[in-house]
């Protein structure tokens, strides 16, 4: 077991919040591909599926939701600011994963400081992962 899968039993994800509308409803042109992708990359687990009203998978960690469909809106206009328990920790198995992380930096927002990074997935949406400091 290596360092990052010992750190995966360490909850990592708290909350999921949409830059649009619905953190459970991110577009997407393929489920399967996108299911995969996350799963792999960011430790996500298929939790449902369903056809109605759009194709829709919901995926999860740490008991965060995000949910991806096939909804015909604009991925690049679209994506989720992910708060995180340990930044460094996530950036750390993102990296491992392949994933390539941007901009990390310290954010300042409502008299608070946040560390930061960005992810722009392959889908084009695009995560925020931030955590006080």
């Amino acid at each position: 077991m290596t360092s990052v899968d010992r750190l995966r039993f360490v909850k990592l994800f708290e909350a999921a919040y949409p830059f649009q509308e619905d953190v459970l409803a991110l577009p997407v042109t393929d489920l399967d591909a996108t299911a995969e992708w996350y799963r792999d990359a960011f430790g996500l687990q298929e939790v449902e599926r369903r056809e109605e009203p759009v194709p829709t998978v919901i995926l999860e960690r740490d008991a965060v939701r995000i949910g991806f469909a096939i909804n015909g809106d604009d991925a690049s206009m679209d994506g989720a600011a992910i708060l995180v328990t340990d930044i460094k920790q996530a950036r750390a198995e993102l990296k491992s994963n392949g994933v390539k992380v941007k901009n990390w930096r310290i954010d300042k927002r409502d008299g608070k400081k946040f560390r930061v990074f960005f992810v722009v997935a392959p889908d084009g949406l695009c995560y925020y992962f931030h955590q006080q400091v």
